[in-house]
Formats: structure tokens, C-alpha cells, sequence
């Protein structure tokens, strides 16, 4: 049996500042808008080739907006990911390796297959990582 992640529940403050953040800013899919009651939002969002999305939305859950730490993405060109972050205007760290001396920034010529990444944080304060990952064992 396979047992997939589908959804992750990202707390925010202003429902439609994040979906601009996250669609406009980041390329996410918006999936859906919809308010299927009082008090209720549920906006659903995909990143590029990704099986699993991200909820915003108001009445969703009791998270604190901004208190969502450690998810990450995973590209196979982490330069490329850095470069369209700059472009769209996302505020985030240089290219890192993780290593024996925890995250220094990367060289041009550092293997980043498993041990490249950047950091960023959404409107909130929420943060993310992105891995490069070119091969898996």
C-alpha cells in the first residue's frame, strides 16, 4: 500500500497576500478558491511537478500564521530555482552546501547533488528549503 503526502497546511494571516505569494512569486498552480461555508476559505496550490500541495485558507486549522518551519521543495538545478527567486522578486539566501561545518556558501565548482540548498520565508514568516537533489541512490 502506498501512503502519499497530498496536502500541507501552510498558516497565514492575509489568505490573498499568500496566494499572490505563492502563485505570482513562487509559480505555484492555483488548484482552487473556494469558500465552502461560513468563515470558511480553502485556497489549494501545487507547486510545478510537484504530487503534494499547499493549503492557505481561513477556519482551516489553529496553527499560528508564520509558524510552519522545514518544508521543502527539491529541484535538479539549484542555481536556476536561486535565479527565478531573484526574478520574481523573493527574498532569500545565496546558494549554501551543507557540510561538516554546517551551511557555507557555495563555490562554482561545489557538487550540490543532496547538499545544495536556499532558504526563503513566505509573507507570514513560514519557512522553506530548497534542495537540489540531481540523483537519488
Amino acid at each position: 500500500m502506498n501512503w502519499t503526502l497530498e496536502v500541507v497546511v501552510v498558516p497565514v494571516k492575509d489568505v490573498d497576500r499568500a496566494k499572490s505569494f505563492y502563485a505570482d512569486q513562487l509559480g505555484f498552480a492555483v488548484d482552487h478558491d473556494v469558500s465552502p461555508g461560513p468563515g470558511v476559505r480553502v485556497v489549494q496550490l501545487t507547486p510545478p511537478g510537484s504530487g503534494c500541495s499547499i493549503v492557505l485558507g481561513t477556519g482551516i486549522g489553529d496553527m499560528a500564521p508564520g509558524s510552519l518551519q522545514g518544508v521543502q521543495l527539491v529541484v535538479n538545478d539549484l542555481h536556476a530555482a536561486h535565479r527565478q527567486l531573484v526574478e520574481r522578486g523573493v527574498e532569500c539566501t545565496e546558494v549554501q552546501v551543507a557540510g561538516p561545518a554546517g551551511f557555507q556558501a557555495a563555490k562554482e565548482d561545489d557538487d550540490l547533488n543532496n547538499s545544495g540548498f536556499v532558504f526563503f520565508a513566505d509573507p507570514d514568516g513560514n519557512r522553506w528549503s530548497i534542495q537540489q537533489i540531481t540523483a537519488r541512490p
